[in-house]
Protein backbone atom coordinates (compact mmCIF):
# COMPACT_ATOMS: atom_id res chain seq x y z
CA UNK A 1 0.00 0.00 0.00
CA UNK A 2 1.52 3.34 -1.08
CA UNK A 3 1.30 6.56 0.96
CA UNK A 4 -1.72 7.88 -0.95
CA UNK A 5 -3.62 4.66 -0.33
CA UNK A 6 -2.78 4.86 3.37
CA UNK A 7 -3.96 8.48 3.56
CA UNK A 8 -7.27 7.74 1.84
CA UNK A 9 -7.90 4.65 3.98
CA UNK A 10 -7.36 6.73 7.11
CA UNK A 11 -9.46 9.59 5.74
CA UNK A 12 -12.50 7.33 5.28
CA UNK A 13 -12.47 6.47 8.98
CA UNK A 14 -11.71 10.05 9.98
CA UNK A 15 -14.69 11.44 8.07
CA UNK A 16 -17.01 8.83 9.58
CA UNK A 17 -15.89 9.81 13.07
CA UNK A 18 -16.24 13.53 12.37
CA UNK A 19 -19.80 13.13 11.10
CA UNK A 20 -20.73 11.72 14.50
CA UNK A 21 -18.74 14.23 16.55
CA UNK A 22 -19.65 17.36 14.56
CA UNK A 23 -23.06 17.03 12.86
CA UNK A 24 -23.77 19.09 9.74
CA UNK A 25 -26.19 21.32 11.65
CA UNK A 26 -23.27 22.33 13.87
CA UNK A 27 -21.07 23.16 10.85
CA UNK A 28 -23.83 25.35 9.41
CA UNK A 29 -23.79 27.51 12.54
CA UNK A 30 -20.23 28.67 11.86
CA UNK A 31 -19.75 32.42 11.36
CA UNK A 32 -18.16 31.67 7.96
CA UNK A 33 -20.78 29.31 6.59
CA UNK A 34 -23.01 31.94 5.01
CA UNK A 35 -20.32 34.48 4.20
CA UNK A 36 -19.38 35.06 0.53
CA UNK A 37 -15.96 33.80 -0.53
CA UNK A 38 -13.22 35.43 -2.59
CA UNK A 39 -12.42 33.70 -5.90
CA UNK A 40 -9.05 31.99 -6.05
CA UNK A 41 -9.36 31.82 -9.83
CA UNK A 42 -9.91 35.58 -10.08
CA UNK A 43 -7.00 36.35 -7.76
CA UNK A 44 -4.69 34.15 -9.84
CA UNK A 45 -5.57 36.16 -12.92
CA UNK A 46 -5.05 39.57 -11.28
CA UNK A 47 -2.12 41.38 -12.95
CA UNK A 48 -1.13 43.07 -9.67
CA UNK A 49 -0.54 39.70 -8.00
CA UNK A 50 2.29 37.20 -8.34
CA UNK A 51 0.38 34.04 -9.26
CA UNK A 52 1.88 32.38 -6.19
CA UNK A 53 -0.31 30.27 -3.90
CA UNK A 54 1.80 30.26 -0.75
CA UNK A 55 1.28 27.32 1.55
CA UNK A 56 1.25 26.97 5.31
CA UNK A 57 2.61 23.48 5.92
CA UNK A 58 3.94 21.99 9.13
CA UNK A 59 4.99 18.46 8.10
CA UNK A 60 5.05 16.04 5.20
CA UNK A 61 5.23 12.22 5.07
CA UNK A 62 8.35 12.41 2.89
CA UNK A 63 10.28 15.21 4.64
CA UNK A 64 9.09 14.87 8.23
CA UNK A 65 8.71 18.04 10.31
CA UNK A 66 9.10 21.20 8.23
CA UNK A 67 7.95 23.97 10.54
CA UNK A 68 5.85 22.95 13.52
CA UNK A 69 5.96 26.19 15.53
CA UNK A 70 4.98 29.04 13.19
CA UNK A 71 1.70 30.91 13.59
CA UNK A 72 -0.78 30.41 10.74
CA UNK A 73 -2.06 33.95 11.25
CA UNK A 74 1.35 35.63 11.12
CA UNK A 75 2.73 33.59 8.22
CA UNK A 76 -0.34 33.76 5.97
CA UNK A 77 -0.83 37.45 6.61
CA UNK A 78 2.79 37.98 5.64
CA UNK A 79 2.35 35.91 2.50
CA UNK A 80 -0.64 37.99 1.45
CA UNK A 81 1.19 41.27 2.11
CA UNK A 82 4.10 40.01 0.00
CA UNK A 83 1.80 39.67 -3.01
CA UNK A 84 0.62 36.07 -2.90
CA UNK A 85 -2.43 35.49 -5.11
CA UNK A 86 -3.73 32.82 -2.79
CA UNK A 87 -3.02 30.94 0.40
CA UNK A 88 -3.02 27.19 0.95
CA UNK A 89 -3.41 25.67 4.39
CA UNK A 90 -2.88 21.97 5.14
CA UNK A 91 -5.63 20.68 7.40
CA UNK A 92 -4.82 16.96 7.40
CA UNK A 93 -3.59 16.11 10.89
CA UNK A 94 -2.55 12.47 10.75
CA UNK A 95 -0.03 12.79 7.92
CA UNK A 96 0.71 16.54 7.72
CA UNK A 97 0.14 17.75 11.31
CA UNK A 98 -2.26 20.42 10.05
CA UNK A 99 -5.50 21.45 11.73
CA UNK A 100 -8.78 23.09 10.84
CA UNK A 101 -7.85 25.73 13.38
CA UNK A 102 -4.82 26.70 11.26
CA UNK A 103 -7.14 27.57 8.38
CA UNK A 104 -9.63 29.43 10.53
CA UNK A 105 -6.80 31.39 12.12
CA UNK A 106 -5.56 32.32 8.64
CA UNK A 107 -9.06 33.39 7.60
CA UNK A 108 -9.43 35.71 10.58
CA UNK A 109 -6.53 37.82 9.32
CA UNK A 110 -6.88 37.58 5.52
CA UNK A 111 -9.19 38.49 2.67
CA UNK A 112 -6.92 36.65 0.22
CA UNK A 113 -8.55 33.38 -0.95
CA UNK A 114 -7.60 30.30 1.04
CA UNK A 115 -7.39 26.81 -0.42
CA UNK A 116 -8.16 24.02 2.01
CA UNK A 117 -5.40 21.51 1.27
CA UNK A 118 -6.70 18.10 2.26
CA UNK A 119 -7.81 14.80 0.78
CA UNK A 120 -11.48 15.38 0.00
CA UNK A 121 -13.53 12.23 -0.56
CA UNK A 122 -16.91 13.18 0.88
CA UNK A 123 -19.43 16.05 0.74
CA UNK A 124 -19.12 16.42 4.51
CA UNK A 125 -15.54 17.68 4.11
CA UNK A 126 -16.78 20.40 1.75
CA UNK A 127 -19.32 21.58 4.31
CA UNK A 128 -16.51 21.52 6.85
CA UNK A 129 -14.27 23.54 4.51
CA UNK A 130 -16.95 26.22 4.21
CA UNK A 131 -17.47 26.28 7.97
CA UNK A 132 -13.79 26.85 8.78
CA UNK A 133 -13.39 29.73 6.33
CA UNK A 134 -11.99 28.14 3.15
CA UNK A 135 -12.49 29.84 -0.23
CA UNK A 136 -11.66 26.79 -2.34
CA UNK A 137 -11.15 23.04 -2.06
CA UNK A 138 -8.72 20.59 -3.62
CA UNK A 139 -9.97 17.51 -5.48
CA UNK A 140 -7.24 14.98 -6.31
CA UNK A 141 -8.16 13.17 -9.51
CA UNK A 142 -5.99 10.20 -8.66
CA UNK A 143 -8.12 9.20 -5.68
CA UNK A 144 -11.62 9.97 -7.01
CA UNK A 145 -13.77 8.38 -9.70
CA UNK A 146 -14.96 10.62 -12.52
CA UNK A 147 -18.51 10.47 -11.16
CA UNK A 148 -17.53 11.28 -7.58
CA UNK A 149 -15.22 14.10 -8.61
CA UNK A 150 -18.03 15.71 -10.60
CA UNK A 151 -20.44 15.37 -7.69
CA UNK A 152 -17.99 16.92 -5.24
CA UNK A 153 -17.16 19.79 -7.61
CA UNK A 154 -20.84 20.54 -8.14
CA UNK A 155 -21.54 20.45 -4.41
CA UNK A 156 -18.62 22.79 -3.69
CA UNK A 157 -19.91 25.24 -6.29
CA UNK A 158 -23.35 25.18 -4.68
CA UNK A 159 -21.71 26.48 -1.50
CA UNK A 160 -19.79 29.20 -3.33
CA UNK A 161 -16.42 27.48 -3.06
CA UNK A 162 -13.81 27.40 -5.82
CA UNK A 163 -12.51 24.05 -7.03
CA UNK A 164 -8.94 23.08 -7.89
CA UNK A 165 -8.56 19.69 -9.56
CA UNK A 166 -5.12 18.18 -9.19
CA UNK A 167 -3.71 15.84 -11.82
CA UNK A 168 -0.55 13.81 -12.23
CA UNK A 169 -1.11 12.39 -15.73
CA UNK A 170 -2.90 13.16 -19.00
CA UNK A 171 -5.34 10.30 -18.44
CA UNK A 172 -6.74 12.03 -15.36
CA UNK A 173 -8.00 14.88 -17.57
CA UNK A 174 -10.86 12.53 -18.49
CA UNK A 175 -12.29 13.48 -15.09
CA UNK A 176 -12.54 17.20 -15.87
CA UNK A 177 -15.91 18.73 -15.04
CA UNK A 178 -17.57 22.03 -15.86
CA UNK A 179 -17.51 23.04 -12.18
CA UNK A 180 -13.71 22.88 -11.98
CA UNK A 181 -12.09 26.34 -11.94
CA UNK A 182 -8.40 25.50 -11.84
CA UNK A 183 -6.35 22.53 -12.99
CA UNK A 184 -3.15 21.96 -11.07
CA UNK A 185 -0.35 19.68 -12.21
CA UNK A 186 1.31 18.17 -9.18
CA UNK A 187 4.97 17.62 -9.92
CA UNK A 188 5.14 15.27 -6.94
CA UNK A 189 4.24 11.64 -7.58
CA UNK A 190 1.95 10.91 -4.62
CA UNK A 191 2.85 7.22 -4.71
CA UNK A 192 6.62 7.76 -4.45
CA UNK A 193 6.82 11.47 -3.46
CA UNK A 194 9.50 12.08 -6.11
CA UNK A 195 9.34 15.54 -7.74
CA UNK A 196 10.00 16.78 -11.29
CA UNK A 197 8.66 20.07 -12.74
CA UNK A 198 8.98 18.57 -16.22
CA UNK A 199 5.65 16.91 -15.39
CA UNK A 200 3.96 20.31 -15.59
CA UNK A 201 5.74 21.27 -18.79
CA UNK A 202 4.75 18.00 -20.47
CA UNK A 203 1.06 18.32 -19.53
CA UNK A 204 0.46 22.03 -20.15
CA UNK A 205 -0.74 21.76 -23.75
CA UNK A 206 -3.16 18.89 -23.13
CA UNK A 207 -5.08 20.83 -20.45
CA UNK A 208 -7.99 22.71 -22.08
CA UNK A 209 -7.54 26.48 -22.11
CA UNK A 210 -10.97 26.89 -20.49
CA UNK A 211 -9.29 26.30 -17.14
CA UNK A 212 -6.73 28.32 -15.21
CA UNK A 213 -3.56 26.21 -15.17
CA UNK A 214 -1.17 26.02 -12.23
CA UNK A 215 1.93 24.04 -11.35
CA UNK A 216 2.30 22.52 -7.89
CA UNK A 217 5.15 21.15 -5.78
CA UNK A 218 8.90 21.09 -6.23
CA UNK A 219 9.13 24.79 -7.08
CA UNK A 220 12.00 26.12 -5.02
CA UNK A 221 13.57 28.95 -7.01
CA UNK A 222 12.37 31.96 -9.02
CA UNK A 223 13.94 30.60 -12.20
CA UNK A 224 11.47 27.68 -12.14
CA UNK A 225 8.57 30.16 -12.02
CA UNK A 226 10.01 32.11 -14.94
CA UNK A 227 10.35 28.88 -16.92
CA UNK A 228 6.79 27.81 -16.10
CA UNK A 229 5.42 31.27 -16.96
CA UNK A 230 7.08 31.04 -20.35
CA UNK A 231 5.24 27.76 -20.91
CA UNK A 232 1.99 29.55 -20.02
CA UNK A 233 1.17 28.61 -16.45
CA UNK A 234 -0.90 31.21 -14.59
CA UNK A 235 -0.31 30.06 -11.03
CA UNK A 236 2.22 28.25 -8.85
CA UNK A 237 1.62 26.48 -5.55
CA UNK A 238 4.68 26.60 -3.30
CA UNK A 239 4.65 24.41 -0.22
CA UNK A 240 7.97 23.66 1.43
CA UNK A 241 10.29 26.29 -0.06
CA UNK A 242 9.07 29.03 2.29
CA UNK A 243 8.06 27.01 5.33
CA UNK A 244 11.37 25.17 5.66
CA UNK A 245 13.20 28.45 6.29
CA UNK A 246 13.54 30.18 9.66
CA UNK A 247 11.58 33.17 8.30
CA UNK A 248 8.87 31.97 5.86
CA UNK A 249 7.46 35.44 5.25
CA UNK A 250 10.85 36.96 4.38
CA UNK A 251 11.55 34.01 2.08
CA UNK A 252 8.22 34.59 0.34
CA UNK A 253 8.84 38.33 0.01
CA UNK A 254 12.25 37.80 -1.58
CA UNK A 255 10.95 35.10 -3.90
CA UNK A 256 8.00 37.16 -5.15
CA UNK A 257 10.16 40.25 -5.59
CA UNK A 258 12.56 38.23 -7.73
CA UNK A 259 9.86 37.01 -10.11
CA UNK A 260 8.02 40.34 -10.28
CA UNK A 261 11.23 42.04 -11.39
CA UNK A 262 11.49 39.82 -14.49
CA UNK A 263 9.16 40.66 -17.41
CA UNK A 264 7.62 37.64 -19.15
Amino acid sequence: MNILDKIIAHKIGEVTAKKEAFPIIQLEKSRYFNEPTSSLKDYLLRPDKSGIIAEFKRHSPSKGDINTHSSAAIVTRGYASAGASGLSVLTDNRFFKGTNEDLTEARQFNETPILRKDFVIDEYQILEAKSIGASAILLIAECLSQKKLGELATFAKSLGLGVLMEIHSEKELEKLHKNIDIVGVNNRDLTTFEVNIQTSIDLFNVIPDDFVKISESGISNPQSIIQLKEVGFQGFLIGEAFMKTKAPVKACQAFIQAIMDVPV
